[in-house]
């Protein structure tokens, strides 16, 4: 399993995929919004969307798993 973590605390803008999805290297998964900035969250492994962890509206701080992948 592979974990995808927000790099920066924020609020989850968008989710771009979802449970069962497949994704690849540079996929971007979720969009946070963090000082009035959209930051995109890239997927760093290929793999299958197991679960995903947050809803739009939630506040997530750097490290939270967002996502989780099953390689």
């Amino acid at each position: 399993m592979v974990e995808i973590k927000a790099s920066m605390a924020g609020t989850v803008l968008t989710i771009l995929v979802e449970q069962g999805q497949e994704v690849q290297v540079g996929q971007d998964v979720t969009i946070l919004e963090s000082m009035k900035m959209e930051i995109p969250v890239e997927c760093q492994s290929n793999g299958t969307v197991q679960e995903v962890k947050v809803v739009i509206g939630d506040f997530v701080n750097e490290g939270d798993v967002l996502i989780v992948l099953s390689v």
